[in-house]
């Protein structure tokens, strides 16, 4: 099959936006024009986002998965994250600890149903926090993280308090509930968890068409006042501009992480639209493979591969333009966690790097521009995809590894492709940009570097992270826990252990004749909210 160019591709997806799952939602709309003698036209919201994991909601398979769940107005959890990425109180009213931290008990808000009408009993909750975590061992969630397996869940519906009992301390398991993966579902009213499940947020699945998107309907049943719109169609787009060029066409109102500069730029200076940009808690970065036999596996060949790179022309250029801030840990900038204390010893210095490599034997000794590294040429395979910049970042990185001798060959495919390569191991670089402030603080997200970890895709191992990273899974000083993340983080950059392209800020745009209001949460497990209200709501 013939590849699309860019044009071509946006083109196409607007034709599906006009023909397809959105046909009907634009202007001069019959379908939804007043009926029964002027009865109000039904609210409706088109929302353009990249597809994840196929599209599925069912929180068990995968984390895109939970996240989707989530982010599409299905599910919610507990607690949830606010601007300040601090838990606060959303289907439950309260968390109090006891026991050194070891027993926590929720009291649930009352009143609250599924969408299908069952009421969200402490029963219920439980049923949940019990499934995800036996469901959640065939998929990759890792539910565990935020609740361990040996935790017992107890419910009383009379008291509308569960009751969780677990052998280890959690410093807040409140916000270990609010991760996406414990939005609670009723999961015997759930007939397809995949693309159907029964929560308790402001919309509901109508109908789901793969590859396409999703029709969702308000949920008769919310529990948090009127849901704003009548009916919400989730557009999945991948092309770099298909959302801008949709949103300026009038054929969706909302959309997700516009990256194209350009485009973004066009759109904050034009006064129809808003964009909404949130401070960062994501970190774009390659994962190295440094498993036994694998290239990446000589520390010196990393150091190289650090040294090579100019991440603040790559993050200053017209390309990426400004929407990373360089730097050299895993820990974005403004989350401070001893950022400034860090010391990097791998500023771009091209000639240091083929140093490096000299010294290590590492040499192109056939004249044919590639070094070698056991005898034969460096050529390093680099797995990434297109959203959130990411394919442009590996793009640059090729190149400058080229020009010091290390072979590289892209492989560009789809999230999807990245994670399943991820967690095979099949891979070099494995380019993804991930959410540090998991649960609300960085200790999940470290754990992908922990030697004992099933996230540590990588194969990094070091006593002095292990040591360091055990403490903070139980320290509940928090002055200590900025010692040991400031620890964590340097140990990651003195090993050569990871690639980082930046720190970036994700962003809402929205149709301001469409959309009053809308809101882009720090950690964005928020999308599709009752928050997004109607042009002239109150």
């Amino acid at each position: 099959m013939k590849k699309l160019s860019k044009k071509s591709a946006a083109l196409l997806v607007a034709g599906l936006v006009t023909c397809g799952l959105l046909a009907g939602c634009g202007g001069g709309d019959k379908k939804d024009a007043p009926k029964d003698g002027g009865k109000a036209a039904a609210k409706t919201l088109v929302f353009g986002c990249q597809m994840y994991a196929d599209g599925g909601i069912d929180p068990s398979a995968q984390t895109n998965t939970a996240w989707n769940c989530s982010r599409f107005g299905v599910g919610q959890t507990l607690f949830r994250f606010d601007d300040n990425v601090k838990p606060v109180p959303q289907l439950a009213e309260s968390a109090t600890p006891s026991d050194g931290n070891k027993t926590w008990t929720f009291k649930l808000k009352k009143g609250i149903k599924f969408s299908n009408g069952t009421e969200m009993t402490a029963t219920k909750v439980k049923e949940y926090l019990d499934w995800i975590r036996e469901a959640g061992k065939k998929g990759s969630t890792r539910p565990q993280q935020f609740l361990d397996f040996e935790a017992v869940v107890t419910a009383d519906d009379a008291a509308g308090t569960v009751t969780i009992k677990s052998k280890k301390a959690y410093p807040n398991m409140a916000a270990s509930l609010a991760d996406p993966s414990m939005v609670i579902l009723d999961v015997k009213g759930s007939k397809d968890m995949k693309n159907g499940a029964i929560g308790t947020g402001p919309y509901m699945v109508k109908s789901f068409k793969n590859q396409v998107g999703y029709e969702m309907v308000a949920n008769p049943h919310y529990w948090n006042g009127k849901v704003p719109y009548d009916q919400v169609k989730i557009m999945f787009m991948g092309d770099a501009s298909a959302k801008a060029n949709a949103l300026r066409a009038g054929q969706i109102d909302l959309a997700e992480n516009i990256m194209n500069v350009a485009d973004l730029k066009a759109l904050q200076g034009d006064k129809k639209f808003t964009v909404q940009i949130a401070p960062g808690t994501r970190c774009g970065f390659s994962w190295m493979n440094m498993k036994q036999g694998r290239p990446l596996a000589n520390k010196a060949l990393r150091q190289a591969v650090l040294k090579a790179i100019d991440y603040k022309t790559i993050c200053k250029s017209n390309t990426i333009g400004g929407l990373y801030t360089p730097g050299p840990s895993v820990i974005p900038s403004s989350l401070g966690y001893g950022f400034d204390k860090l010391k990097n010893p791998y500023e771009y210095d091209p000639e240091g790097a083929k140093k490096i490599l000299d010294e290590a034997g590492i040499k192109d000794t056939n004249g044919d521009g590639i070094r070698e590294l056991n005898g034969q040429n460096i050529q390093l395979r680099y797995i990434s995809y297109a959203n959130r910049l990411l394919n442009d970042f590996s793009d640059a990185h090729t190149q400058y590894l080229k020009a010091v001798g290390i072979g590289v060959k892209s492989e560009y495919g789809s999230s999807d492709d990245q994670w399943s390569k991820l967690v095979a191991g099949d891979y070099d670089f494995n380019n993804n940009n991930w959410n540090s402030m998991i649960a609300g603080a960085p200790t999940v997200y470290m754990g992908n570097w922990y030697s004992k970890a099933e996230a540590n895709y990588c194969g990094f191992k070091s006593d002095t992270y292990d040591k360091a990273y055990e403490e903070l899974l139980t320290t509940m000083d928090t002055k200590r826990y900025a010692e040991l993340m400031q620890t964590l983080q340097q140990t990651l950059i003195d090993e050569a252990a990871v690639l980082v392209d930046g720190y970036y800020n994700s962003c809402i745009i929205y149709n301001n004749d469409k959309v009053g209001s809308a809101h882009m949460y720090p950690l964005d497990y928020y999308w599709i909210t009752d928050e997004i209200k109607p042009a002239g709501a109150k």
